[in-house]
């Protein structure tokens, strides 16, 4: 549960660290584009946490189906 609360956080922080070191990229050294290494890591990271927390909202969205399911067929007609 904690790793996922932190994959769903990481995916809104990541493209603002992305962006953030842009602007540094761009005010330090315009002619060397060195942030598109940490823009290839963070986005392998990036992908990584959305997996992450897909798998966790079918999970959830299974379980639920599952109990709704069971529920209606407890239920006289």
């Amino acid at each position: 549960m904690i790793k996922t609360l932190q994959a769903v956080k990481f995916l809104f922080i990541a493209p603002l660290i992305l962006a953030f070191l842009f602007v540094i990229n761009l005010m330090t050294s315009p002619g060397h584009w060195w942030v598109q290494w940490v823009a290839l890591g963070l986005g392998i990271a990036w992908v990584i946490s959305l997996f992450r927390v897909l798998k966790a909202v079918v999970l959830a969205g299974g379980l639920a189906a599952l109990a709704a399911y069971l529920l209606n067929r407890q239920q006289p007609r």
